[in-house]
């Protein structure tokens, strides 16, 4: 038996199902509010600043807690930070509809941002945990397609609602989270896998300057840096705007524009995830890395309709090719069986603040020079990180014949239901 035979025989344990599933609920969730929330914050009678704070608050406790989230991890587990964290987002996204006072829904939004991160931190130490090491990728790629799908899912559904109320949307969001919760603790109460071995207390945790030493890690960081910068950042801010001043079209083409860089994702996340388990993590990391340098470069070199969507459709397929193999990498560093969760929130802190500087750099950039500018400095991120990759080593585990027979017979009760 051969590391490149085993994926195919090896099937997904239960407790991965769930956490795609919970996956796939909270970002339609997190599709309800988003465009509610700026809405609902002018409904206080603040201006469109205030209204951009609540935004950002959200994002800013994610980035300000993490390192928290990473020693809670290591110190309890990462099962009930998980179900904490998603609980404190529930309670909170339902103070968020009851808010009184403009006060009162920064506050609750802000307070949101704390149980995000912490279920975000834990959702990857689970992953890590519970995936087969010949599976990594493939179970990346499934957990990331489920979040993107839930986030295509849910603005459709969060329309219908925010024509009954604008606290409607945070109504539905925070009683799905409640049965999100429950669903969770039920099917992994009692989970060897999710749960924390023996084992794990004897194992010392490895520390996020251990982790920074190993030039995956560091590859890793930076293209989840990249990977904020232009797919959650510059994406969602600096986009819209192009379209109206260069293209001259619509809000329409702006929602069709980001849907054609969706699917890009949608379309070879999955399939990136496998060849990241078979033939390495490193070239899929590459390939994505240039296929999003190249494409979010180009964006604003033209103002052809049908090159514009080119480059949008390259720069997704390259953000859904890279995910898969950089996560699977950064469960190499870390092992299943080492606990690290400053290691997990580092690279989960990468993101975010490519996600908070992107768009403010691309905007100043675009301001003061033009959005061709703008757009090249941001495919120059993405092909800084392809620099990090190229000295990078494959961290695709390769184990011998009789622990491929160990982990079959391990993970044969956990299976055997599904």
């Amino acid at each position: 038996m051969t590391a490149r035979e085993t994926p195919a025989k090896l099937r997904y344990p239960r407790e991965i199902w769930v956490l795609v599933g919970a996956s796939f609920l909270i970002a339609i969730g997190y599709g309800l509010i988003a465009p509610a929330l700026p809405s609902y914050a002018t409904s206080f009678d603040v201006g469109v600043t205030a209204a951009s704070v609540v935004v950002s608050a959200f994002a800013a406790m994610r980035l300000v807690f993490a390192p928290a989230s990473g020693r809670l991890v290591t110190r309890f587990g990462e099962r009930p930070v998980y179900l904490w964290g998603l609980l404190i987002v529930a309670v909170f996204t339902l103070a968020c509809a009851a808010a009184t006072e403009y006060w009162h829904l920064l506050l609750f939004r802000s307070l949101s941002g704390v149980g995000s991160t912490m279920f975000t931190v834990s959702a990857i130490g689970l992953l890590i945990r519970i995936s087969p090491p010949e599976l990594r990728g493939r179970v990346s790629g499934l957990w990331g397609t489920s979040f993107l799908l839930g986030s295509i899912a849910g603005p459709v559904v969060g329309s219908g609602l925010v024509a009954v109320s604008l606290r409607a949307p945070f109504l539905f969001y925070g009683l799905a989270l409640v049965l999100v919760v429950v669903l969770v603790w039920l099917n992994l109460r009692r989970s060897a896998l999710a749960g924390r071995a023996e084992s794990d207390d004897a194992t010392p945790p490895m520390k996020f300057t251990q982790a920074l030493k190993h030039p995956a890690y560091r590859a890793s960081l930076m293209s989840n840096f990249a990977n904020g910068w232009v797919v959650f950042g510059v994406r969602g801010s600096l986009i819209p705007l192009f379209i109206v001043a260069v293209l001259a079209r619509g809000e329409e083409f702006t929602g069709f524009a980001l849907a054609v860089f969706a699917a890009g994702n949608v379309l070879v996340m999955m399939i990136s995830g496998r060849f990241a388990d078979t033939r390495g993590r490193k070239p899929m990391a590459l390939a994505g890395l240039v296929m999003l340098a190249v494409g979010s470069g180009t964006l604003g070199l033209t103002d052809n309709v049908w090159l514009f969507l080119g480059a949008s459709l390259l720069a997704g397929v390259g953000a859904g090719t890279v995910n898969p193999a950089h996560s699977a990498a950064v469960a190499d560093v870390l092992g299943v069986k080492a606990r690290g969760g400053g290691v997990l929130a580092g690279f989960q802190m990468a993101a975010d603040i490519g996600a908070v500087t992107g768009p403010l750099v691309a905007a100043v950039i675009a301001e003061q020079w033009s959005y061709g500018a703008a757009f090249a400095i941001t495919g120059g991120v993405a092909g800084l990180s392809v620099l990090f990759w190229l000295v990078a080593p494959e961290t695709l585990p390769k184990p011998r014949a009789d622990e491929h027979k160990a982990q079959d017979a391990a993970r044969e009760d956990c299976c055997k239901d599904t």
